[in-house]
């Protein structure tokens, strides 16, 4: 498949018109979500000690995965400073800045043929994450992979004849260990040649492998390897707990292992410096740095996607920016009806839309309090704590009288227990609506009176969904099974509750009446979908999935437990899917603003990018 670089976009946002020199009609309604990526990275370059870093180029938008072209005169990185991720070139010296992909899809992960005329990079412009070919002279765009799985991290061989890959499209789509919706990244290296025929499997380890890059004679490629149950711990959101990987080398011919690194300890993303010495990243807290395979000294620091200059007397390499958590940030939308904001997770709006109401954590696995502020972020207060229990997916009541919220521990099993509390938005009338002393009560909805909240319940023996009268307590049953049925949500009509299970095998989108009756499945994805929420006139509902896959080797990014997830809308009949983000991060919880606006759709105008 090959397309033409400047492709016609058919899609626009208002963050984007003066960078496109496009433009649309307002959006119409305004999403917040939360995500699990960092607030911010940059691109730093350093000598190859570490001294003298300082940022490569200026205005940093999660800018980040750099490497040197194969004559050092050109950097090579990701950025979302336009909007969405595309792949930039900029002079090791900071000048000549120049976007090479101009599309609203997710490009990432680029790398430079030897001959400096060829790029290889990651796109999901294909709906899964395929190994792209850019042709520097033509402009012209080739899909080396096309595959429904997803491929990553592409690696030239010197000669530039083939592309080594990471790839899970052999995976058993296992889920995580103790898990039941969070599913597990299975990866193997690959090589294909450079115009994508004649793959090959690499490994066969059945667990995660990643990172390949070829040895100067091209005979060998280093990787880093490690098991299932190890990766999972690398990617939640407790980064403190200790998890291994080794860095291996491959005979590309014969198969032959060589195993050279040793010990405890996160070892990522090789880099073969010379014959017989490797480079590697350790990301072990106060151990963190630059190691080598030779036992000769190290560097510390914190450095992530080291790549080297051809002389060897640089490196490239990104770190995190911006610590202020919660943030209220506005993004890049894919469609320009909906517009967003990231926040914190579980966000929610006063019915007036001037006030927010968030988790104080970056998960909701960690303890948590509840954040009150403006709607712009500013004014934060704390509107409850409790130093024990954990205050989760607080939800702001249509009459704006309380808000309601889960208290006790979630996201660890429904062995713990758990409760659903309201509080006035003062700070005040602070009491429990559900039974104390057993059960997992959570993740409240109200009716559209403000009188009852729907939850999700799980018992000794029983576990579904229920309907409890806010001021008297007094609960009736919705579902229930030996199944699980979460995330309920309330339409504004009052007419249905959509909610998340994993009735038929896999986490769907359902329907259902307050009475109990007309279930109806409103989604059916190859991924999980979760997290709904109304829009304020009920014509849409806002909602988490993972139906575009893994678009990363998911170890890479710390705190990213589920780390295939986008935010999508639909119309509340599950028909007209728009997806609104699209990245290597985990995306979710959205809520939407109320926004008076939120009638009838306009008519959209869309200006092609010249």
């Amino acid at each position: 498949m090959a397309e033409s670089l400047r492709a016609p976009l058919t899609l626009c946002a208002t963050v984007l018109a003066a960078s496109v020199g496009g433009w649309c009609d307002p959006p119409v309604y305004h999403v917040a979500y939360a995500s699990f990526g960092p607030l911010n990275t940059a691109v730093y370059i350093a000598d190859a000690d570490g001294g003298n870093a300082r940022p490569l180029v200026d205005g940093a938008d999660l800018d980040c995965n750099a490497t040197f072209s194969p004559d050092g005169s050109w950097v090579l990185f990701t950025s979302r400073r336009g909007g969405s991720a595309d792949i930039y070139r900029v002079r090791p010296d900071g000048t000549g800045l120049e976007r090479l992909t101009d599309h609203p899809a997710f490009d990432d992960q680029a790398a430079m043929s030897p001959d400096g005329v060829h790029i290889a990079f990651v796109s999901s412009r294909s709906g899964q994450a395929d190994i792209w070919v850019l042709d520097l002279r033509t402009r012209q765009l080739r899909n080396l992979t096309n595959h429904p799985a997803g491929d990553y991290r592409p690696a030239w061989s010197p000669d530039g004849r083939w592309i080594a890959f990471t790839s899970d499209r052999d995976s058993k789509k296992q889920l995580r260990p103790g898990s039941t919706f969070s599913l597990a990244q299975s990866t193997e290296i690959y090589v294909m040649r450079s115009d994508g025929t004649d793959v090959k499997r690499l490994t066969y380890g059945g667990a995660f492998a990643g990172g390949g890059t070829w040895s100067p004679d091209g005979r060998r490629i280093a990787l880093y390897e490690t098991t299932i149950q190890d990766s999972t711990v690398m990617t939640i959101v407790r980064r403190s707990l200790p998890a291994t990987s080794q860095i291996v080398s491959i005979e590309i011919e014969s198969g032959r292992r060589e195993v050279l690194s040793s010990g405890p300890g996160r070892k990522f993303t090789p880099r073969w410096i010379e014959p017989g010495r490797i480079a590697y990243v350790k990301a072990d807290g106060e151990n963190e740095g630059i190691q080598f395979t030779d036992g000769s000294p190290g560097l510390r620091g914190t450095f992530a996607a080291v790549s080297w200059s051809p002389d060897r007397r640089r490196i490239v390499f990104h770190r995190e920016l911006d610590d202020q958590w919660p943030p209220v940030t506005p993004k890049f939308s894919l469609d320009p009806q909906f517009a967003l904001t990231r926040t914190g997770i579980f966000p929610s709006y006063s019915p007036d839309g001037r006030r927010l109401v968030v988790n104080s954590a970056r998960a909701a696995a960690l303890h948590n309090s509840l954040i009150l502020m403006s709607a712009d972020g500013t004014g934060r207060s704390t509107l409850f704590n409790d130093d024990k229990e954990s205050a989760v997916a607080p939800i702001w009541s249509p009459r704006g009288d309380r808000i309601a919220f889960g208290l006790g521990g979630y996201f660890r099993g429904n062995a713990l227990e758990a409760k659903v509390a309201v509080i006035g938005p003062d700070g005040k009338g602070f009491r429990t609506v559900t039974p104390s002393g057993h059960g997992n009560f959570g993740f409240p909805s109200w009716s559209p009176d403000g009188k009852r909240v729907v939850l999700r319940f799980a018992e000794a023996g029983s576990k579904g969904l229920a309907i409890v009268d806010a001021d008297s307590g007094m609960m009736t049953s919705l579902t229930s099974g030996s199944w699980d049925d979460n995330f309920p949500a309330w339409s504004p009509k009052g007419d249905f509750i959509v909610f998340a299970s994993n009735r038929d095998g896999d986490w769907e989108l359902y329907t259902i009446r307050s009475d109990g009756s007309n279930l109806k499945r409103v989604t059916r994805s190859p991924g999980n979908d979760a997290h709904p929420a109304w829009s304020p006139d009920g014509r849409w509902i806002a909602f988490s999935s993972a139906r575009r896959g893994f678009k990363d080797e998911s170890v890479l990014w710390a705190g990213n437990a589920q780390p295939y997830g986008d935010i999508f809308v639909m119309r509340a009949d599950g028909t007209d899917v728009r997806q609104l983000t699209d990245d290597a991060f985990e995306d979710a919880t959205p809520a939407f603003e109320p926004y008076k606006r939120a009638t009838s759709p306009p008519v959209r105008h869309y200006r092609q990018s010249r």
